[in-house]
């Protein structure tokens, strides 16, 4: 039987606001501009439809753009593997395979699976493990995670034009919010070369830490962090000590060298308490000045995570229980750091630069 969305909402008791919590609800399906849409309402208002499809993807449409709307199941739930399996290999054609682990699917060139799959699979146990000895345990993603390794770069081109999110010049992959998927490139076209790996790694490293925090509830998919928050974990993991601690123990080999330098020689010698302050709260920064954006946020990160844990993964909680498609204000997000932190922006930024210029860091 066919309802209209506000009538099936009430039919199903559930009041769905812009105030709601996040799955599991009921799942239903619906027509969305002519395709058959299945999965669970997030957030409903009279002008726009949040909802999460069973293939992990985010839409958001007008409440009219959509028609049938019809209850499916009481509880949401994602594709079988099988299924998402034979989706992937319908969008990418043929020439691809694509390979299982506990919790990855990953679509890659044919005969190339076992280059990717267990490093994709490696890089989730490496981050579990990374929050869970620090007493903060993730969650099991909802889904399998998705990766998608294009054969060339003209393919990784056709297939990030096709999901709406063209690949601009240099870059080598990217995880994408909307679709949560990780899309790059096999730099190698197949060939396990270390200088090969060292290319994709850096990219596959920083993405897959993405994907694993916004599917595990370090991050909220449906209320993002600041974007310091996601870029200083993701350029965290990069660090061989982070990202393989069990053959990278020592202090030295936490630090992103990539990161580090920078920070040092480019972003320290001007620092001021403002800067601080500035990418707290707004992602302005990023634009005007992404390199320096990137090490202040890898740099404050690091410095958190060494010096304050637990406080910083308080805070991290803080972020990822926000409202699902709430604005994310300057003031409420400095209001959220000082909440945790303090507001002596002149004492933290003192620490901080006493702790980033300790020689033991340089070795």
């Amino acid at each position: 039987m066919r309802h209209t969305l506000a009538a099936l909402v009430i039919l199903a008791t559930v009041t769905v606001t812009a105030q709601a919590a996040v799955p599991p609800y009921f799942m239903l399906e619906l027509n969305l501009q002519g395709q058959k849409v299945e999965g669970t309402l997030l957030t409903w208002s009279e002008t726009q439809v949040n909802l999460l499809s069973r293939d992990g993807r985010l839409l958001h449409f007008h409440p009219r753009e959509a028609a049938g709307y019809h209850k499916t199941a009481d509880r949401f739930r994602s594709l079988p593997v099988s299924e998402f399996r034979a989706l992937l290999l319908r969008e990418l054609g043929s020439g691809y395979e694509v390979s299982g682990t506990d919790h990855y699917l990953v679509a890659h060139p044919a005969g190339t699976g076992e280059v990717w799959t267990q490093r994709f699979e490696d890089l989730y146990r490496s981050f579990f493990h990374y929050f869970a000895v620090r007493g903060f345990r993730p969650e099991e993603p909802d889904f399998p995670l998705v990766g998608i390794v294009a054969g060339s770069r003209e393919e990784f081109q056709r297939f990030s034009a096709e999901e709406g999110s063209p690949a601009a010049a240099g870059v080598l992959g990217y995880y994408a919010l909307q679709t949560n998927r990780i899309m790059l490139y096999d730099v190698g076209g197949g060939r396990d070369s270390s200088s090969d790996w060292r290319q994709n790694a850096a990219t596959a490293i920083h993405e897959a830490t993405h994907q694993t925090a916004f599917n595990t509830g370090i991050h909220s998919r449906y209320a993002p962090p600041p974007l310091w928050v996601a870029e200083g974990l993701a350029t965290l993991f990069e660090a061989p000590g982070v990202n393989d601690s069990d053959h990278h123990p020592n202090l030295a080999e936490r630090v992103n060298r990539g990161r580090y330098v920078p920070f040092i020689k480019g972003v320290s010698p001007r620092h001021r308490p403002e800067l601080l302050g500035d990418v707290v709260a707004s992602d302005a920064v990023f634009q005007s000045a992404p390199a320096a954006a990137y090490a202040e946020a890898w740099a404050l990160t690091f410095y958190l995570v060494e010096t304050q844990p637990a406080k910083y993964f308080q805070y991290l909680a803080r972020t990822a229980r926000r409202p699902p498609f709430s604005a994310y204000t300057a003031a409420e997000r400095t209001a959220d750091f000082t909440a945790v932190f303090g507001n002596d922006w002149p004492m933290l930024e003192a620490q901080f630069l006493r702790f980033m210029r300790d020689p033991a860091l340089a070795l």
